[in-house]
């Protein structure tokens, strides 16, 4: 089980591209109305599969390097990687089932 953890961009190599799990970030921003719609789909999938897959969380308004460095032009933007890449990206509010179909491979 895991709770979803911050990451900035200081602790983003080592949290998210030096992970030995999948990792999935999801890039929000507080002015973002459907950010807050995955928030809480994010967390719930932080839950069932925590063990399996890391869930982070990053704030764009405090945090500006990373999402430029990995092309996030909309929020919310989710990425996965997988070994330091991005192996998968989606940008607006996902459902849960988009979200979960998309990790399976990694549950």
């Amino acid at each position: 089980m895991g709770a979803v953890s911050d990451v900035t961009d200081e602790t983003f190599d080592a949290v998210v591209l030096k992970s030995d799990k999948p990792v999935v970030v999801d890039y929000w921003a507080d002015w973002c109305g459907p950010c807050k719609q995955v928030g809480p789909i994010i967390e719930e999938l932080a839950d069932q599969h925590g063990d399996k897959v890391t869930f982070v969380k990053m704030d764009t308004n405090t945090n500006p390097v990373t999402p430029a460095n990995n092309h996030v032009l909309g929020l919310p933007t989710i990425q996965v990687y997988v070994g330091g890449e991005v192996v998968k990206a989606f940008k607006g509010a996902k459902s849960k089932s988009t979200l979960l179909k998309a990790l399976e491979e990694y549950l």
